[in-house]
């Protein structure tokens, strides 16, 4: 792959893993409401969970999903079921010492998994691909771009946990932290809207 094309490359994850979308919000609501050091299994989920999945996209899962588009349809509904059930689940949280007792940040695992069923993921995936993936290197350039996308998919959900960890001390109050909490889960719905219409055009 042409250095040329690598910083593109780099330059279109940069713009997608670093703007507001549902695994930033949730990785915020996390680390505000249970601190940097719990929410990491979370963020490395999210890291690490879709480059695997782009791998497999570049080595052929993606024309799977291409010639039975059902299968793309059914995840957008789950996805989309989802992210409003995560939506809800952040904007109930009250207080970080109440989510202490009756909740408990993202495994690792749940996190990787729900790369699968997010709808933004599959077409970012399959698109990104698409251009950069060419079918005389499939092996060298899938991996490529995983690397790539691990990369600076760390330094994002890195940020964006920080950044919620940072702005604990700001919503030490239960109304503050709860106000916090609508806005991210107001973040995902945002996301939601537009996953359904895009569906619907």
């Amino acid at each position: 792959m042409h250095p040329e094309t690598l910083l593109t490359l780099a330059g279109i994850f940069a713009a997608s893993v670093w703007t507001p979308g549902p695994n930033n919000a949730m990785l915020a609501a996390s680390g505000a409401t249970f601190g940097f050091r719990r929410t990491v299994p979370h963020l490395l989920g999210v890291a690490l969970g879709f480059p695997v999945m782009i791998f497999c996209v570049g080595l052929g899962l993606g024309f799977v999903f291409e010639a039975f588009p059902v299968l793309k349809d059914l995840l957008r509904i789950i996805g989309i079921a989802l992210l409003l059930w995560v939506a809800w689940k952040i904007a109930t949280m009250a207080s970080a010492s109440r989510a202490d007792r009756e909740a408990q940040p993202f495994t690792f695992l749940q996190a990787a998994a729900f790369q699968w069923v997010n709808p933004k993921a599959w077409a970012m995936a399959i698109s990104i691909v698409s251009v950069f993936v060419s079918p005389d290197h499939v092996l060298l350039h899938s991996l490529i771009v995983a690397v790539v996308s691990a990369a600076l998919g760390l330094t994002s959900a890195s940020g964006w946990t920080g950044f919620g960890h940072a702005m604990q001390r700001v919503l030490a109050r239960p109304g503050r932290l709860r106000a916090f909490n609508l806005v991210m889960a107001g973040t995902i719905l945002l996301g939601v809207a537009y996953l359904v219409r895009d569906a619907l055009i």
